[in-house]
């Protein structure tokens, strides 16, 4: 007793029913996992819209965070501006009066002076 070999059209018709039972096999698989792969689906885009909320905020939060650093970069450089005129004024102020006090403390220097040298003619007379 020998082996018998399998014919052309047998091993084709024999591979024919493999990937046919494989083909079956896959949609079976497939169309039970389509509910799964559906709901997968929905999670993905929940997820993915979730994100995207998350990442808007995000992206508020940043754009108002800079545009209160430019305000309060503008407010502290009005201050600084407004500190200096005041001091500036404030030195004027000051060099005002101090060539005041000069002038008066000249005129009254010069009042005595008159006056001692008004006394020392009055009593040469």
């Amino acid at each position: 007793m020998g082996f018998k070999e399998e014919t052309l059209a047998e091993r084709n018709e024999k591979a024919a029913k493999a990937r046919q039972a494989q083909l079956e096999k896959f949609r079976a698989r497939a169309t039970a996992n389509e509910s799964t792969r559906v709901e997968r689906g929905a999670e993905r885009a929940a997820v993915h819209a979730a994100r995207e909320t998350r990442m808007a905020g995000r992206k508020a939060d940043k754009q108002a965070a800079a545009e209160r650093v430019v305000q309060e970069r503008a407010a502290a450089e009005v201050a600084k501006l407004e500190a200096e005129k005041q001091a500036f004024i404030a030195h004027e102020k000051e060099t005002a009066d101090n060539a005041a006090r000069k002038i008066k403390a000249h005129a009254d220097q010069k009042l005595a002076r008159d006056e001692r040298y008004a006394a020392r003619k009055k009593r040469r007379k």
